[in-house]
């Protein structure tokens, strides 16, 4: 069963819905460890003082805020606990706004907002409402020793149907990368624009995102079943890239090419010396 990340109440002018956030989405990632060469042993991260020249236990650790180069404001949980805002317990939505308004590059996480029991009636009411004026909620919540604004929306996944939480960055946090934007001299022609609307209609399809894998995880799980087994996987090919110079006549190509299809597992062959390699990794593990 799913755990909760935050318990509290969300307000709604006079109205406080007891509700749970619970992760939405989670990166889904093969991880390697790293191994000492010469025996395959896993090497481990230890908590050390360099002054002590010590392990530390996880008891002896305290937090603390480095003012100057190491110098320290040291705090405690019941310091810590004083300054908790009210978000911490209570999500007061502050304001309505469009979805349409909002620049995707400030979403960050995404969570389910699920009520409790007595709360149903009216998490339902303002889900409803949302769904009907076609506005989202923005509020404040204090999650993890941080304060976030975030965008709380009607949600239909399938046939189920609720709403979802967004955290947001704040534009403090948002990069300006001088880089970015420099467009302005350069002329595109009347033509070109035609031709490239023309592909974009041909790559166009509805948004499934079922279709859409991580290769890299799907040929990670080959090269280990391959190893496990003394195979090997074959490369992956790369073809060569270059600028394109004529943009009239690679537009001209590229409609003339079918679209792409989904990319196949890599295969794999037989290299019997990696069985070796193979047991001695798993005796380790």
């Amino acid at each position: 069963m799913a755990t909760p990340v935050w318990k509290g109440f969300l307000t709604f002018g006079l109205l406080s819905i007891p509700i749970r956030l619970f992760s939405a989405a989670r990166s889904e990632r093969i991880s390697l460890n790293q191994l000492h060469s010469v025996c395959n042993t896993r090497i481990r991260m230890p908590l050390f003082c360099p002054t002590c020249d010590r392990k530390v236990e996880r008891s002896e650790i305290v937090k603390g805020y480095e003012f100057n180069k190491d110098q320290y404001l040291l705090f405690n949980d019941e310091e810590l606990d004083k300054i908790e805002p009210d978000s911490s317990r209570s999500m007061e939505i502050i304001e309505f706004v469009k979805m349409g308004e909002i620049d995707m590059l400030y979403f960050d996480a995404s969570y389910y907002v699920t009520p409790e029991e007595e709360g149903k009636k009216a998490y339902f009411l303002l889900q409803t409402a949302l769904e009907d004026s076609g506005y989202s909620a923005i509020a404040k919540v204090t999650m993890h020793q941080r304060e976030h604004t975030v965008i709380i929306r009607p949600h239909k996944n399938g046939r189920k149907g609720g709403m979802t939480l967004h955290t947001m960055f704040y534009p403090s946090e948002i990069r300006d990368v001088a880089e970015y934007g420099l467009n302005e001299n350069i002329e595109v022609k009347d033509a070109e624009k035609k031709l490239a609307v023309q592909l974009i209609q041909t790559l166009a399809a509805k948004f499934q995102p079922e279709k859409y894998r991580d290769e890299y995880n799907d040929n990670m799980r080959a090269l280990i079943a391959a190893k496990q087994e003394g195979k090997d996987v074959a490369a992956v090919s790369h073809p060569a890239r270059a600028p394109v110079i004529d943009l009239m006549a690679a537009l001209k190509k590229s409609l003339e090419k079918k679209p792409a299809t989904a990319p196949k597992k890599p295969p794999v062959r037989a290299v019997p010396a990696l069985a070796k390699d193979a047991k001695k990794i798993a005796k380790k593990a």
